[in-house]
């Protein structure tokens, strides 16, 4: 009931707070959405939270009363994801007599699996085997690791230098990895002096993968791994020092045993895209669909793990711009169009997508679980932060290469705006367009760029260049008019890879896909694009497998899929396991 009466109570707020002009765009209308939707009440639209229920009830309720055509369920698109982690009451941690307390002498990793288990602790230095023609280092070449605890240091030997030549593999998922092949049972990780003097233990905080790694994986202080070394004689600052120092590796079994169990719980929360259409007046062309979007989640508190750029910050992160801006220019055009609806010949949607700050969720639910059939829609327009304008009249337009005709209309509409359109060709991007551009439609991503407020708590209204975004909103108006009332479709082309390279990973290789980073089942890597002309094509894989294994070690998640890379070498030719309707096959890539 209390959700129930806060969701009225924003309603009535956000509906009564302007009166609109249907027909026209205006400043006035435009800032009227972002005050509501990015203001103290909202607390940051957080996915899955009441306010972003409130947002998209409102959203939904503008495009009511535009008269449009409700989609779904009243409108709505409703799906789970996992939103966040916790600890769970079962984890634990003991070695001989000596019991830790959870959070001040262990805790474990945010993509740890849940299990227990009593076994011997093997030490294995930085947990590195690495084999190419810069670089050797085998932590694993003297030991046996299969079914034990694999104990290792955080960081590299070069705990000095800010960067180094093990960058690529310092990643506490990969060191995972690499134990893992070795049939290791979990991976405890310890800071060594030099690494972090202050022996801090990791914060639990999402990373928005839910792949998990498939065994348990600990961090633990110094004061643990004492008695752990006791048996052995060794003491962790000597053997880190000397490992340091003498820049060689060093790993031994401690003859000690570990019992440990872990237990994250991962919490699920439901959201929906909102949705619906304008029907167009043309008997044959109305089945044909320009389809417009902005997402309308944002970070909503912040703190470590949302993608906040203050994460010690947790405050209300108010997302004017990002993506309270696309959200009004969609809600904008969508009553535009509505009073035009009588001259628009093919059919118009209009979606508000969430969970996209989780990566991209709702839009790809969306190609995924389409309410009308992909290949009837012939064109993407995304809004994303179209509200920080600036003196120079400047927009960026992405995607137009990804149709024929792309830059031929959006170089006639160039002489009936005050706008100055710089064009970018690729079709994939950090934003909603990314899933209908994998999915061979032609996409318009706008927006008038980046700023030092963006995922901060200070991207504000007041910020918001309102003139500004009512030119960029009445330009594409024109562009989506154009395009409904064509007599031929665009014609759709490739335009860049369909896949983004994950930052602080260094590959000498790709296979060329676009990635499914938004799995939760550990049950391989989905393939939702495949690059025209890359490995992948010509060795067979093609959108809708499931890669499983890479030279016959398994992948179970994008992150181990992005491991097998590093160790891959351009020129090399590697077998792939894929799952191909329900059937297995393996085939040659040539990198």
């Amino acid at each position: 009931m209390k959700h129930l009466l806060t969701l009225l109570l924003g309603l009535i707020l956000g509906l009564s707070g302007f009166s609109q002009d249907q027909s026209k765009i205006t400043p006035k209308e435009i800032l009227g959405h972002i005050e509501f939707l990015a203001s103290d009440s909202l607390k940051g639209r957080g996915t899955g939270t009441p306010e972003s229920f409130i947002a998209a009830g409102y959203i939904r309720d503008q495009f009511k009363s535009a008269d449009l055509n409700l989609l779904g369920e009243n409108g709505m698109q409703y799906f789970e994801l996992v939103a966040d982690i916790e600890l769970g009451e079962k984890n634990s941690f003991t070695t001989g007599e000596l019991k830790g307390k959870l959070g001040e002498d262990f805790t474990p990793l945010p993509f740890s699996s849940n299990g227990k288990i009593e076994a011997e602790v093997v030490f294995a230095g930085f947990g590195f085997e690495i084999n190419n023609d810069s670089l050797k280092w085998n932590d694993y070449q003297n030991i046996d690791v299969k079914g034990k605890w694999v104990l290792i240091l955080r960081g590299s030997p070069e705990a000095e230098k800010p960067t180094g030549k093990f960058d690529a593999f310092v990643d506490e998922r990969y060191k995972v990895l690499t134990a893992k092949d070795k049939e290791a049972a979990g991976v405890i990780f310890v800071s060594g002096e030099k690494f972090d003097a202050d022996d801090k233990l990791l914060k639990l905080s999402y990373d928005k993968s839910a792949a998990n790694a498939g065994i348990p994986v600990l961090q633990i202080k110094r004061t643990l791994v004492e008695p752990i070394f006791a048996a052995s004689g060794k003491s962790l600052v000597q053997v880190e020092s000397d490992i340091i120092t003498n820049q060689t590796s060093m790993s031994f079994s401690t003859g000690s045993t570990v019992s440990a169990q872990t237990d994250i719980i991962q919490k699920m929360v439901k959201t929906q895209n909102v949705i619906a259409f304008i029907q167009g007046s043309d008997p044959v062309l109305k089945d044909q669909y320009i389809l417009i979007g902005a997402h309308y989640d944002h970070l909503g508190f912040g703190g470590p793990g949302s993608g906040s750029r203050m994460p010690d910050t947790v405050a209300p992160h108010y997302g004017a711009d990002d993506n309270a801006s696309g959200v009004a220019g969609v809600i904008e055009l969508a009553e535009k169009l509505a009073s035009e609806k009588n001259n628009l010949r093919r059919s118009i949607i209009f979606m508000a997508f969430g969970a996209e700050e989780m990566g991209l969720v709702g839009s790809k639910y969306f190609t995924e679980n389409p309410l009308i059939p992909l290949n009837e829609i012939e064109a993407m327009i995304n809004f994303d932060m179209i509200g920080r304008l600036k003196e120079n009249n400047s927009i960026t337009v992405g995607g137009t290469g990804t149709s024929s005709e792309s830059e031929e209309i959006l170089n006639i509409l160039a002489t009936k705006t005050k706008l100055v359109m710089k064009y970018s060709p690729e079709g994939y991007g950090p934003s909603d367009h990314a899933a209908f551009y994998t999915s061979n439609i032609p996409v318009f991503y706008f927006t008038t760029g980046a700023h030092e407020d963006y995922h901060t708590p200070f991207d504000k209204p007041e910020a918001i260049n309102a003139e500004g975004e009512t030119m960029l909103v009445e330009l594409a108006g024109m562009l989506v008019t154009e395009i409904a009332n064509r007599q031929d479709l665009l014609s759709y082309k490739e335009a860049g890879p369909k896949n983004q390279a994950k930052q602080g990973y260094n590959f000498k290789v790709t296979f060329g896909i676009m990635p499914d980073v938004t799995s939760s089942e550990n049950n391989g890597l989905g393939v939702d694009g495949v690059r025209k002309g890359g490995p992948a094509e010509i060795g067979g894989v093609k959108k809708g497998d499931r890669i499983v294994a890479i030279d016959g070690k398994p992948v179970t998640n994008i992150y181990e899929y992005m491991g097998r890379l590093k160790t891959l070498e351009a020129g090399q030719r590697v077998s792939v396991d894929i799952i191909r309707d329900g059937k297995k096959e393996v085939l040659i890539l040539q990198l």
